[in-house]
């Protein structure tokens, strides 16, 4: 697995609440953006992240379905540190993160997702979104109540029907998929997706040159269109 990545702040936000994590020796990406004021939302993507990184050794030997609930099970425990930092400390109150998560392991990847980041799947020139937004807006575009075009532009966008610590409990959507030499995964934070459309993605995938030139052309090209959110990408390349 080749891994290329960026985490930036963008234009306008002056300090970055995106974090990843790439653990190779493990098969695990991951993407996290935090909420919350005065820093809490880096605080609470960051602290999510540490939890994982403990937890994923203890998976190592699990295959499957027993996989699958001991990845669940590392989200409902980052939820767990991060909803108590969350309640007993006054700085970090009403933080919270969302949190994408590719583990690739024994020709399967799983992805485990909560919020409105996104895991995509690049395959026989082909985008495929894998993630469903947990967002205000997704829901009322999968309810038929607004259409794509409007989600762009509706002022709620931003509303968050899930996240990582803003709750005790949580609820993870994890599923497995086999994977395939020349499988490229790209994570990415709403920063990103926000600006760079799925079909501008799938465009730039199609063009001709190296993976790094693709990459930077996408950070590059969201900078140019101002950036007002932290942005962040991770690209995975099966070779």
């Amino acid at each position: 697995m080749r891994v290329l990545s960026f985490s930036e702040k963008g234009c306008i936000r002056k300090n970055n609440e995106d974090s990843f994590l790439v653990l190779p020796e493990h098969g695990l990406y991951a993407v996290a953006d935090g909420m919350g004021g005065h820093r809490a939302g880096e605080v609470a993507s960051s602290t999510a992240l540490q939890e994982l990184g403990k937890l994923v050794p203890e998976l190592v030997e699990l295959e499957g379905q027993v996989l699958e609930r001991g990845l669940t099970e590392a989200f409902i425990q980052a939820n767990r540190v991060v909803n108590e930092s969350s309640t007993r400390e006054p700085e970090n109150a009403g933080m919270g993160t969302t949190l994408t998560v590719l583990l690739v392991r024994h020709g399967t990847a799983v992805i485990a997702h909560v919020g409105d980041s996104r895991a995509y799947l690049w395959r026989d020139e082909s985008l495929t979104c894998l993630t469903i937004d947990h967002s205000l807006v997704g829901e009322l575009v999968r309810l038929g109540q607004i259409s794509l075009e409007e989600a762009e532009k509706h002022p709620q966008r931003h509303v968050l029907m899930r996240a990582v610590g803003a709750d005790h409990k949580i609820e993870v959507d994890c599923w497995s998929i086999s994977v395939q030499t020349g499988d490229v995964f790209f994570l990415c934070t709403d920063g990103f997706s926000n600006v760079i459309s799925n079909q501008e993605l799938a465009e730039e995938f199609l063009e001709l040159g190296s993976w790094e030139g693709r990459f930077e052309k996408l950070r590059k090209l969201t900078l140019e269109r101002g950036a007002p959110d932290n942005f962040t990408a991770l690209c995975c390349i099966l070779e």
